[in-house]
């Protein structure tokens, strides 16, 4: 069980290290929500989007996706849209200094942080044909108490990863004038994913 264990953490860790939409995301919450308890929310909806992701790829529905060649188009395109909106709303979203809590509560409520979180976590193409394909794929290798090990350590590392995310945000964010930048460099990356989401779609086809 360890090595499966082993095997499920370190490779679900170099899925989920590459800057992304999810992770610049729930990073940009940790830095520019005025306590971190208040950016919970989004670790809590990524860290559950990602469970649901992984149990899904091991149960192996995950096949039908790969088959259907109009579902990844249909991703694809949902997703462009959604980073395009969530890159719009957060380059505008800037905050002047530390007295302004109210400003941020107003711009980030807790249920619009829970559905910009599922929308980075759950339309994101790439992450979702890596945990099925990588994930899903490494999966058939283990059978019973060594699958069980495998996912857990997938699911746990999801946890850990996120909530480290928001901390690391938060003490950054603390320096004041750098949540201007986070926020700009949040929405570019969006924008670029986007870009390369469609620029994949039509090299493909």
């Amino acid at each position: 069980m360890l090595p499966a264990f082993l095997h499920g953490y370190l490779l679900s860790l170099g899925l989920i290290l590459p800057l992304g939409p999810q992770n610049v995301f729930i990073f940009s919450q940790g830095a520019t929500q005025p306590r971190l308890r208040r950016a919970l929310p989004v670790v809590l909806t990524a860290s559950l989007a990602d469970t649901a992701l992984i149990l899904t790829a091991v149960l192996g529905v995950s096949v039908v996706v790969l088959t259907l060649s109009w579902v990844k188009v249909a991703l694809v395109a949902i997703g462009v849209c959604f980073l395009a909106v969530i890159g719009w709303i957060t380059w505008h979203a800037d905050v002047a200094g530390e007295a302004d809590v109210k400003v941020i509560a107003q711009q980030w409520p807790v249920r619009r942080q829970i559905v910009f979180a599922l929308s980075v976590s759950l339309l994101n193409p790439h992450a979702i044909l890596d945990t099925i394909g990588v994930i899903g794929t490494s999966s058939i290798a283990y059978q019973d108490s060594a699958k069980a090990a495998f996912t857990l350590a997938c699911i746990l590392n999801s946890w850990v990863w996120f909530f480290m995310l928001a901390v690391a945000g938060r003490v950054i964010g603390s320096m004041g004038h750098v949540r201007r930048w986070l926020n700009r460099a949040s929405a570019i990356v969006m924008w670029l994913s986007a870009v390369y989401l469609v620029y994949n779609l039509t090299r493909a086809a």
